[in-house]
């Protein structure tokens, strides 16, 4: 069938919008009309080759629509019903079989490969190869195909055309504070970085009762919404004002959690001087391959703090995805707050907008 999709052919480049050919899904495939399509950052970093992922590529990971088609061997889902698309896992190395998918053994391969596990890929162009299959999904078209693995039914009555950052970027700075730290009622966190993951964060340490929520930014306008979603106290990280101390002066002895989502290395090392004794720092942050961290061995052995890194908040989406869903019902959980839409022609303007950080969740909307 033909579709649109947007093509990364050149890093640091626009995607140009093309009519391509989708391949007719395969017995374990499940095609899906696209509603619409959060952006992260992780596209953007794809697009300007972070990671070696090949060229021309179709990126977009945080897809929502409907199911259009199922191939004989899929039972999870039917024709009609809505669904999201998340990250992609092989489902039998041992992270996978002990309900770890976001470390499965073949994560990069699964995910930024850019093909089906036996290398082809089911977009074209007149005969030209366009890679696909970016997180088993590549949904910056108006079809995409998935599998099993990595599709999550969701609700009716949920607002579709909002669901889909929960599939990456929201699910991975709540499931961070949920899955991975799991403060208790009470005690504090720093989180550095309020974009939709550090939102995100904050939304869910609200949610589950810590008493003490920091958010560092530099732009003015997010720390106000970070304030506005929980945050109990903001700081201006452009201020000239010493955040390390800043941090200690608000909590005594430092916060006992930190999380970092920018992938800056020096921010990483403040959050992790920002710990109170047996503090434990969480980061997320897409750094170039190779990207090395210094940090002060003295501080982290004698005063016990504990560094982590986590992909995709270690979540099981089959599980979070709709207990964020639950929450957001209830008010709890107000993550359409973060959200701007675009129309999918206007891709490079939400892409520009979001690398300026004039929005924090842009969402682009396929045509009907």
């Amino acid at each position: 069938m033909k579709i649109h999709a947007a093509v990364v052919r050149s890093p640091h480049a626009p995607m140009s919008l093309e009519t391509l050919d989708l391949e007719d899904i395969r017995e374990n495939e499940i095609l899906v009309r696209l509603v619409a399509t959060g952006i992260c950052h992780t596209d953007i970093a794809m697009r300007d080759q972070a990671f070696p992922v090949p060229q021309p590529i179709v990126l977009g990971h945080e897809g929502a629509g409907t199911v259009t088609a199922v191939g004989k061997a899929v039972r999870k889902v039917q024709v009609g019903d809505h669904v999201v698309m998340t990250y992609n896992s092989c489902g039998h190395c041992d992270s996978c079989l002990e309900h770890e998918a976001s470390y499965c053994h073949d994560f990069f391969g699964r995910n930024f490969a850019g093909h089906r596990p036996d290398g082809t890929s089911p977009l074209s162009r007149d005969g030209e190869r366009v890679h696909g299959n970016f997180f088993g999904q590549s949904s910056f078209a108006t079809y995409s195909i998935c599998s099993e693995r990595n599709v999550v039914k969701v609700p009716r009555t949920a607002p579709l055309e909002v669901l889909g950052p929960l599939a990456c970027g929201i699910q991975t700075g709540a499931g961070a504070v949920v899955n991975t730290l799991r403060p208790r009622m009470g005690q504090s966190l720093a989180v550095f970085g309020s974009g939709s993951v550090g939102m995100a964060a904050i939304m869910a340490a609200r949610a589950i009762g810590l008493a003490t929520i920091i958010a560092v930014d530099l732009i003015r306008e997010r720390l106000d919404l970070a304030r506005e979603l929980g945050a109990t106290h903001v700081i201006d990280a452009g201020s000239g004002v010493d955040i390390v101390a800043e941090i200690r002066r608000i909590t005594g002895a430092g916060v006992n959690f930190g999380f970092e989502t920018t992938g800056i290395m020096k921010v990483l090392r403040q959050a992790l001087e920002s710990l109170a004794p047996r503090g434990t720092c969480g980061f997320v942050g897409a750094s170039a391959v190779g990207t090395e961290l210094s940090l002060d061995v003295i501080d982290m052995m004698t005063q016990g703090k504990r560094l982590r890194g986590i992909v995709e908040g270690d979540s099981i989406p089959e599980l979070f995805i709709p207990a964020m869903i639950d929450l957001h019902a209830q008010g709890r959980f107000p993550f359409d707050k973060l959200v701007t839409f675009y129309p999918f022609e206007r891709i490079n303007d939400a892409v520009d907008d979001s690398e300026a950080g004039r929005v924090v969740k842009p969402v682009v909307r396929m045509p009907a």
